[in-house]
């Protein structure tokens, strides 16, 4: 088929809207930035540089009263931790799912589908009775335990490994290899997008959570970065400032912009083959 260019007017009217629509999105988040290095007096200004001078004053602030370094460890230890469970557990329940015949898979796929549409909330209390009564409050198993698996990870890796030719993994059990080996050298390998796309989402929802870690954890040592500079915002530490409380809120995106940017052509590849194959 042959395909029709478009006039000049109207390629330069859709790079036009485009742009629009970028910037548009991306507004809050360069105004964010911008307005984290102006002067105090400046910071409620919509205009996203600073008129007089650009400063570091707000991150100097920032530095001088938060373990910026210590919760950054700990926000990584956390999202790390539970990341890499969640993969492992994702990957052999949905392959479990997916590839494997036994008695009563149907109803415990429906089961974790269930699980899905009941409201987080609704189980904060008795998960925080079950870790009060498990000891580990104020310690990392308190943060990562209830977060190691999740029924999001389990759909995304069963609809992936469904798409894997059957004859490739008749083949491989014909040549004597067992369940375990063909997941780990065979289907990981076919599903990097899937994994993926596990991996952030699961990265980005350990590390943006403030509300378990607040109820669990006390003591400062074993505080999250988002705990830190909510504790910073809203808990008087930055003296009613804005600029400092930008300045953090630019310290606690940084990483996950990294990781989102590192990641997202296998992202966006995994959303599309996920959502062509339901």
């Amino acid at each position: 088929m042959a395909k029709h260019k478009l006039p000049l007017w109207a390629q330069l009217g859709a790079y036009g809207l485009l742009v629009s629509g970028g910037l548009l999105f991306a507004g809050p988040f360069l105004w964010l930035l911008g307005s984290s290095f102006k002067p105090e007096p400046e910071v409620g200004a919509l205009t996203p540089w600073p008129v007089s001078f650009w400063t570091l004053e707000s991150y100097r602030f920032v530095w001088e009263r938060l373990p910026i370094l210590r919760g950054l460890a700990n926000s990584l230890l956390v999202a790390g931790s539970v990341t890499l469970l969640v993969l492992l557990t994702g990957a052999m329940a949905g392959y479990a799912l997916a590839r494997l015949r036994w008695r009563g898979r149907e109803f415990l796929f429906n089961l974790a589908l269930f699980t899905m549409t009941v409201p987080g909330i609704l189980l904060l209390i008795p998960l925080y009775t079950l870790i009060v009564q498990l000891g580990w409050t104020d310690s990392p198993l308190g943060l990562i335990a209830p977060y190691a698996a999740n029924a999001m990870a389990v759909l995304i890796f069963r609809q992936s490994f469904l798409s894997i030719p059957q004859e490739l993994l008749d083949a491989a059990r014909l040549d004597g290899c067992s369940e375990w080996r063909l997941l780990w050298t065979v289907v990981w390998p076919l599903s990097k997008p899937a994994f993926a796309t596990v991996g952030i989402l699961t990265f980005l929802s350990t590390w943006n959570e403030v509300l378990w870690p607040l109820m669990v954890v006390r003591d400062e040592r074993w505080m999250t970065l988002p705990q830190l500079v909510t504790l910073f915002a809203v808990g008087g530490g930055a003296e009613a400032q804005m600029g400092p409380q930008l300045a953090a809120a630019v310290l606690l995106a940084l990483p996950v912009v990294a990781a989102y940017a590192i990641l997202q052509r296998h992202f966006v590849r995994s959303l599309a083959q996920t959502g062509l194959k339901g």
